[in-house]
């Protein structure tokens, strides 16, 4: 309401976020014992020779960084999707930002999609925590829809999918149907760590993540859930590789 004075975000694209928000990770090179500092997450994000953390599965739950905070610190960088797989996983001595690469988004995603998106979301299995933050980047605060970007109820509407949860064997056939019915060019988009790796329902035999195997996934972001300031900046550095702000 008017009396409330100003509710949204004037810059999605520069935000100073403060702890105990938690965004890229950066690991320094100082020695430590790297069989211990890995054990200590249970979901297998952290990796060794070199140390090693995959942003699709961390739950930036910051465990790590409590046990080894001279090795490990979360920066409030809330710009962490990307569209290659092997992009999420940062190792120590890397302090480059984690972004969209220009050269692999397909041509026709900039021409057809770069004013206006619609997006249909499927919960896979999920928790209903990237729901909820998916919902809030239409609120008045972050406002996506400023940009052309809103979510649509039928699949045969959309111009995307929109993926959460970790794809339970229930979901596989009913995801699979909503994809097929979204007309080409389409987008494919795997929204926090359930859906990018399975979480930590990774192992489970109640999941089918096999629609993975034969659809190239464009965008990957990440979060345990999601922040809506990295949902609303991963969908522009998709669509809007150079949109400065604003």
């Amino acid at each position: 309401m008017y009396h409330n004075g100003k509710q949204y975000i004037p810059d999605v694209r520069n935000v100073n976020l403060r702890p105990p928000f938690r965004g890229r990770p950066e690991i320094n090179t100082a020695k430590v014992d790297e069989q211990v500092l890995a054990q200590i997450c249970p979901l297998g994000a952290i990796g060794t020779n070199p140390i090693s953390i995959d942003m699709g599965k961390c739950a930036f739950c910051g465990e790590c960084a409590f046990a080894f905070p001279g090795k490990i610190k979360f920066t409030q960088d809330y710009r962490i999707a990307t569209n290659i797989r092997e992009n999420l996983i940062i190792k120590e001595g890397e302090t480059n930002p984690i972004r969209v690469d220009v050269n692999a988004i397909r041509k026709e995603v900039k021409k057809i999609f770069g004013k206006s998106l619609k997006l249909r979301q499927v919960s896979a299995g999920g928790d209903n925590s990237c729901e909820w933050e998916l919902n809030a980047a239409g609120n008045a605060n972050f406002d996506m829809s400023r940009y052309g970007i809103e979510f649509t109820a039928s699949p045969r509407h959309a111009d995307g999918i929109v993926v959460t949860g970790p794809i339970a064997e229930n979901m596989a056939e009913p995801l699979r149907i909503a994809y097929d019915a979204i007309p080409e060019p389409k987008l494919f988009i795997l929204c926090g760590i359930d859906a990018i790796s399975g979480g930590l329902f990774a192992d489970s035999k109640a999941i089918n993540r096999s629609i993975l195997k034969d659809i190239k996934v464009d965008l990957y972001i990440p979060g345990n859930p999601s922040h809506p300031l990295t949902i609303v900046n991963a969908l522009l550095d998709l669509t809007r590789p150079n949109f400065k702000g604003k």
